[in-house]
């Protein structure tokens, strides 16, 4: 039998492509091996499951990344310059108190390695791909539920070769080849901490493991670090100490568990570095987004095109004038009046939290969202793109075989160092849109994008 299957045209947007994998195995079988694979991560059930990968055109997938990276490389420059050093760019951003620790005593270093962790989060809009927002930390979700979900795939579809009919990285394999170029740079030894605690909410100590475990397996020796035993890492002979690492953490997660930040401000002053540092907060704020689409005096015609083409509208809210399409507006009257073409976000958020879609509300509710984040000035408006669709096969509980839907995908690219390292991805089964997050106790579900 045909490992593809013809989709025809007459189902979701074209970049998704025509054809799609078939699922490899029975229904229990598939659903059997997606939990054991998540097994004791804290990963939420999920009552609905995928029964193959979600399949693109190469072109397409390639498109993803590729302007995904050069993407980041704007905002990376567009964040550094909005000042000259950590203290002005933390008053311009109006971070919060929490947010001034953890920095590298070398602001070279500091800022060099604040971009190495990315996910960006888009959508298919009418249009082809735009870019939502960009996830820059070391504490990524998706990159050990991409790792587990091709974990199966691979199983099910690979030849007796080992050959699969789908290309996709793994995340996994990338980010050890980022420790060992990092290392290489840095001139030490890639002993690689994962730090992170299973003390926060929702995740548990296999998570962090599993990575730590897949580099020792590959050459690479790594440890999974709680924070009271970080020391460990650095107050130790040389030869044993872990010179880079990963910050597979957030401050206010941490904070809100009771946890303290000090063991990794002391391994930091010690010789770890953590990536991505803390400048990376600067990358993650929706701000930087708005600063970026409303243009910058040093960008090419090229680079104006780029952010022109995928990353929607957007724009830091303020009693102010600025453009859209080529024309000059009020900013806070135009926003107050078409709550229905816009998405009001915080500069800082999790999961979906302090995300308003104007037309999700009605009037009074817009504007009094408005007016609460007007003042602050770090928020920002987005423009709404409409997601577009595709069809894929889904597991239900209680189900012997899968069953078509028509679902809109919130795309996830891991890029790890600059280099693709897979595509998370996360939906909702009954085909509606709006924000999805796994973790935020809604009924989602994930799985992974590949290349065929």
């Amino acid at each position: 039998m045909d490992v593809y299957e013809d989709l025809g045209t007459a189902h979701g947007h074209p970049w998704f492509g025509r054809h799609r994998l078939r699922p490899a195995a029975p229904a229990e079988t598939i659903r059997q091996l997606l939990r054991h694979e998540l097994r004791d991560t804290g990963w939420p059930y999920q009552p609905l499951l995928p029964a193959a990968p979600m399949a693109v055109p190469r072109a397409s997938y390639a498109e993803v990344f590729r302007a995904g990276a050069a993407l980041v490389e704007l905002l990376r420059r567009t964040a550094l310059e909005t000042g000259a050093t950590t203290s002005a760019r933390l008053a311009a951003y109006g971070m919060p108190a929490t947010e001034n620790r953890l920095w590298v005593r070398d602001p070279f270093v500091e800022e060099r390695y604040a971009d190495c962790v990315v996910r960006p989060d888009l959508v298919i809009g009418p249009d082809g791909p735009r870019f939502l927002e960009f996830n820059v930390s070391g504490a990524l979700g998706g990159v050990v539920e991409t790792h587990c979900r091709l974990a199966v795939w691979r199983r099910l579809h690979a030849d007796e070769h080992g050959r699969t009919p789908f290309r996709s990285p793994g995340p996994f394999a990338v980010r050890a080849e980022m420790f060992r170029s990092l290392g290489a740079e840095l001139a030490v030894a890639p002993r690689v901490a994962v730090v992170g605690s299973a003390r926060v909410t929702g995740v548990e100590r296999r998570y962090f493991e599993m990575e730590a475990d897949y580099c020792d397996a590959h050459g690479l020796t790594a440890r999974f670090f709680e924070p009271e035993e970080l020391h460990e890492a650095w107050d130790c002979a040389p030869r044993l100490r872990y010179p880079v690492g990963l910050r597979n953490f957030t401050i206010p997660d941490w904070l809100e568990a009771g946890l303290d930040t000090a063991p990794v401000q002391e391994a930091l002053d010690n010789g770890c570095l953590l990536v991505g540092t803390q400048t990376s907060t600067f990358l993650h704020s929706k701000l930087t987004m708005g600063l970026l689409s409303e243009g910058r005096p040093w960008m090419t015609g090229a680079e104006r095109g780029l952010v022109d083409r995928y990353l929607p509208w957007t724009r830091i809210l303020s009693e102010r004038k600025t453009d859209r399409g080529g024309r000059p507006v009020d900013l806070l009257p135009f926003v107050l009046r078409n709550r229905h073409l816009l998405v009001l976000k915080a500069g800082l958020g999790e999961s979906g939290r302090q995300v308003v879609i104007g037309r999700e509300v009605g009037q009074a509710g817009w504007e009094s969202a408005v007016g609460d984040a007007v003042g602050g000035g770090t928020s920002v408006v987005q423009d709404f793109v409409e997601p577009q669709t595709c069809r894929v096969a889904l597991i239900a509980d209680g189900s012997d075989e899968p069953h078509d839907a028509e679902v809109a995908p919130v795309l996830g690219p891991l890029l790890f160092g600059g280099r693709p390292a897979g595509m998370f991805c996360r939906f909702y089964g009954d085909g509606s849109a709006g924000i999805v997050s796994v973790r935020a106790g809604t009924s989602s579900s994930d799985n992974v994008m590949v290349a065929i």
